[in-house]
């Protein structure tokens, strides 16, 4: 290890990425927060909904079910490590007559029970609520638990509604929405200390929308899930180099808002950038992509911010997220590249 490496590794002053780093909260050091926003919200849908049920495979306390647990024990039910079982249980209650809400990991819904949701539930229309947490690149355990694909391999489920929410705000308001829709839903899930950030927006959620949370005159980003506080954070650090960036932000996947994407798009000449925690393959990047093309709106140029086609490295996220690009800083290092 060379002299400088050295000093900086044993710099007391220099911020230690331990291994509770990785599974921290996505929230930045004087960041606004709000724990366990799905757990609470959907305790208090509860409320006046007796139909609602809450299942899960051994992942309550780590998707935050467990508020709802303790709220209604009795609407409550454990499958254990059992995932194509709790999707075909929940397809079993969801046909007489509850809605049930189901979590686990994205990897584990995405990859072992993606047959038992399309035969058991999708295929069949019922009004199973699949809450997923760790999408994307949200955990630093590596690709085993890393569900950077699950975007790519639920988009081609027929009737399956999807959604990327942002922040505590976007899941509170999301989840009254999604049991009032009649088919499933597959939401990806932000858990624990969640970043508050579209209130200073005037932003509300509405199911199957997309709204403009900044005007920008030389950038278009669109994006999803937490990558809308990336951008929001990118397009402040790049109004600094005189660099104006709107942010579209686009929390349903599936059906894509396609009207007001191609408005925003065709409204005036500008680099447009999708931005996703998601592969490069198959998310939103190429569902915005494939829309602009075949509607011929082609903007002057056209990129992507994502994680790259392959099995990701386990570590602190911060880290991870500045080595494959999604960090703020990251994408506005490249967003001034592409603008030369």
């Amino acid at each position: 290890m060379s002299r400088k490496k050295q000093i900086a590794a044993t710099d007391p002053n220099r911020p230690r990425l331990t291994t509770s780093a990785m599974i921290a909260s996505l929230a930045g050091e004087d960041q606004r927060i709000s724990p366990a926003p799905f757990g609470r919200a959907l305790v208090e849908l509860g409320r006046t909904r007796p139909e609602i049920l809450g299942l899960t495979a051994d992942l309550a306390k780590y998707t935050d079910l467990h508020i709802f647990a303790q709220a209604y024990p009795d609407r409550f039910y454990q499958m254990g490590m059992a995932e194509q079982l709790l999707m075909l249980a929940a397809a079993g209650l969801a046909h007489e007559g509850f809605v049930p809400f189901v979590t686990t990991y994205a990897a584990f819904a995405s990859r072992r029970t993606f047959d038992f949701i399309s035969q058991g539930i999708a295929e069949e229309g019922l009004p199973v609520k699949i809450c997923c947490a760790l999408p994307g690149l949200t955990t630093g355990y590596g690709p085993s638990h890393q569900a950077t694909e699950d975007l790519a391999i639920f988009r081609g489920m027929p009737d399956l509604v999807i959604l990327d929410p942002c922040d505590a705000l976007d899941i509170e308001q999301a989840v009254p929405q999604i049991a009032a829709h009649p088919g499933p839903v597959y939401m990806r899930l932000l858990r624990g200390n969640v970043p508050l950030v579209l209130d200073e927006y005037d932003y509300r959620f509405e199911l199957g929308r997309a709204k403009l949370l900044r005007d920008g005159a030389d950038v278009l980003l669109i994006s999803s899930g937490f990558m809308t506080m990336r951008a929001l954070e990118t397009a402040k650090l790049l109004a600094g180099d005189r660099v104006d960036v709107a942010v579209l932000h686009c929390p349903t996947i599936k059906p894509l808002d396609t009207a007001t994407i191609l408005q925003e798009v065709r409204r005036k000449p500008r680099l447009v950038i999708v931005a996703e925690n998601h592969s490069v393959i198959g998310g939103l990047g190429e569902a915005v992509a494939t829309l602009l093309l075949t509607e011929g709106a082609i903007p002057p140029r056209f990129r992507q911010v994502a994680l790259p086609d392959a099995f990701l490295d386990a570590g602190a996220l911060p880290t991870l997220h500045e080595r494959y690009g999604i960090s703020a800083t990251a994408m506005a290092a490249r967003i001034k590249a592409w603008l030369g």
